[in-house]
């Protein structure tokens, strides 16, 4: 079976990574992590979809520009929610610290171990398509529970259920945002309390791993002819999740996170279909 990697490539030959699809990469970055449907997942799945040059790129270009779409979203993120920072930095309290730490930790442990045999291992779009199938099926089952609990109710295990929905979403096609509104319900928070935890234990996440590998970027260093096209990344996913903002009150209302798993299933299936076809 063909990774988005090794997919169609020409021996001799290296794709470079366009400017065009790299502002359209970015455009759909910014709603595909504001939304339960997991932004990895799409970032390697659409250009493999489309037989871009980007789905048989170097595997070190994508990391880089992958990087650079994270670090527009998290900024983007910082701006967007800077009211909902400072009120908590404000009421900077042992619990609310208790929280940011436990959900932190088994994400941060999870990616040191084992960031390069996932990356590895379960970025192909057979295992993209199962990692959406499965986060569909807790996302669905989920929300099917009471909404009994509000945020400010969140404590130690509600944190370490957070944390280790995080890691989970390492596994490409997962998704974060979908991982921790799955665990939130599971935990019997409303919908709305649900998202405000979401993007409280997430955005550390995304900030922290973000900056980690933004340092070993400039340390290491760009791929050849790499700069414009991450540049114009950046900027397409840093507009892009400002302008989607409006996206995170649509799903913060009480809504079912149904119909967010039956779109995931539908593109898992186009996934199938294809993987079936070139088989």
């Amino acid at each position: 079976m063909s990774s988005p990697t090794d997919a169609g490539a020409v021996p001799g030959s290296e794709p470079e990574l366009g400017v065009g699809q790299a502002l359209l990469l970015g455009a759909l970055h910014g709603p595909a992590e504001l939304l339960p449907i997991s932004s990895s997942g799409h970032i390697a799945l659409i250009p493999w979809l489309l037989r871009w040059d980007y789905a048989k790129a170097d595997p070190e270009l994508r990391k880089a520009f992958e990087v650079a779409l994270h670090a527009g979203t998290a900024a983007a993120l910082l701006i967007t929610l800077r009211g909902e920072v400072e009120e908590a930095v404000h009421e900077f309290n042992p619990r609310i610290a208790e929280l940011i730490v436990l959900s932190f930790v088994p994400p941060a442990i999870v990616g040191y171990a084992l960031e390069r045999p996932i990356e590895r291992h379960l970025g192909t779009p057979a295992t993209i398509a199962l990692g959406l199938v499965f986060g569909s099926v807790a996302m669905a089952w989920a929300d099917r529970g009471p909404q009994l609990r509000t945020s400010e109710e969140a404590g130690a295990a509600d944190a370490l259920w957070l944390g280790v929905a995080q890691a989970c979403a390492l596994i490409p096609g997962v998704s974060r945002n979908g991982a921790t509104l799955a665990a939130a319900r599971l935990r019997r928070f409303t919908r709305e309390d649900a998202n405000r935890l979401s993007r409280h234990v997430a955005l550390p996440v995304i900030a922290g791993a973000s900056l980690l590998k933004t340092v070993r970027l400039i340390r290491r260093g760009l791929p050849p002819r790499s700069t414009l096209p991450i540049a114009v990344g950046a900027t397409a996913s840093f507009a892009s999740t400002l302008g989607s903002t409006w996206l995170i009150r649509q799903v913060e209302r009480d809504r079912s996170l149904v119909p967010y798993a039956a779109y995931r299933l539908a593109l898992a299936g186009v996934v199938a279909r294809r993987l079936t076809a070139r088989d």
